[in-house]
């Protein structure tokens, strides 16, 4: 028997509209969309207090990392959080790891998580997103500067049950010709780490925390030439090729028109502000994106570096975004990075994106609160 939902505001079309009606199928498919002149006058109507939205697509993940929530200090920076990720995640035995992806994975899906693009460094965990009722594409990064072969990673993706790939790791923790391979090899979206901090385009011009370290360890970068983080993107990846570039911090007006120029709708940035300032206390440039009309979606990166895996406390510190805009990077913009907008992330008759119920929202003046949170309906 299908069911008829409605909420104060419903987000339909990218607007936070009134007097909704929902008609929901059995398997979660949405048969209707109506407005009403008054909710009062449709009978057997589900009415919840808050906003209705579809699912979320929590678009940067590190499932396997969740056993490292409050093991690292927050406020040690790029290359602290580093050095700290491995000293301590030695420390964990395999049913830790397992038990606590577990427990992250309920949760996000408890709060409104349909989809994430997890990134993972090895299989240990994917039994976890295989019985998982959230649709998982989970992406093997690759990195290292003396790792040249790409077979365990290929072995890794053959194995997997659900939609997996590779993905460079980011533009200064890969070598040229695997960079290449892994840009121009199959058609699955790439997911890069890109501007987290200032010393990622510091290295290009032999400068900074990130050369220094490589030049005491004896490490060589065989890609600097090409002058800059941006530069080595778009001479290295297809412009049909959809991108997702993660955090990107420290990029400014003159990174996002490169991008845009050469990827057009196909690049989409993704930003993890909780991480961000865990780590380094620093914002996403989210203003400016906005301001720009950019593609932008939202991650919540992992419990190493984040007190929770919450796509709603990634959005409440966002400022100077609408909150409408901000819903919207939560759910279409996520699914459209991935391919999957006509599936998932809008409200649309034939569509089964999953429903939430956003609650705690201060509805007068559209913004999110401290105590605003998210719970699935659908």
């Amino acid at each position: 028997m299908s069911r008829k939902i409605a909420s104060h505001y419903a987000l339909i079309d990218g607007h936070l509209e009134r007097n909704i009606v929902i008609g929901i199928a059995d398997d979660g498919t949405i048969e209707s969309i109506e407005r009403v002149e008054c909710l009062d006058s449709v009978a057997g109507l589900e009415f919840y207090g808050g906003i209705l939205i579809p699912g979320m697509i929590n678009a940067h993940c590190h499932l396997e990392l969740s056993y490292l929530r409050g093991a690292i200090p927050q406020g040690t920076g790029f290359a602290g959080f580093a050095g700290e990720i491995g000293r301590v995640r030695g420390a964990f035995t395999e049913q830790q790891r397992l038990h606590t992806a577990d427990v992250a994975d309920c949760s996000m899906w408890a709060e409104g998580v349909q989809a994430v693009v997890d990134i993972a460094n090895d299989g240990l965990v994917m039994p976890v997103k295989e019985r998982s009722k959230i649709k998982y594409h989970t992406m093997f990064e690759f990195f290292g500067l003396n790792n040249k072969t790409l077979d365990a990673h290929n072995s890794l993706v053959a194995e997997a049950h659900t939609p997996a790939s590779i993905t460079p790791h980011s533009t200064y923790s890969v070598q040229d010709s695997p960079f290449r391979e892994i840009c121009t090899t199959g058609t699955a979206p790439l997911s890069i780490h890109f501007m987290e901090s200032e010393s990622e385009s510091m290295l290009y011009r032999r400068d900074g925390s990130l050369w220094e370290w490589y030049e005491r360890m004896g490490w060589s970068c065989d890609f600097l030439d090409y002058g800059s983080p941006s530069q080595r993107i778009v001479d290295s990846i297809p412009a049909e090729r959809r991108l997702l570039l993660v955090h990107g911090c420290m990029a400014v007006e003159s990174d996002f028109e490169l991008m845009r120029n050469h990827f057009g709708g196909n690049v989409t940035w993704v930003l993890c502000p909780e991480s961000n300032r865990y780590i380094s206390n620093i914002c996403p440039p989210a203003a400016e994106l906005y301001r720009g009309g950019y593609n932008v979606a939202i991650g919540t990166d992992s419990l190493a570096s984040a007190t929770s895996l919450s796509m709603v406390e990634n959005m409440r510190l966002i400022e100077g975004v609408p909150l409408e805009v901000l819903l919207m990077w939560a759910t279409k913009g996520g699914a459209r990075a991935i391919g999957m907008e006509d599936a998932l992330g809008e409200l649309r008759v034939g569509c089964r994106p999953g429903i939430v119920l956003l609650e705690g929202v201060d509805l007068q003046n559209k913004r999110l609160q401290p105590s605003t949170t998210s719970r699935r309906i659908i």
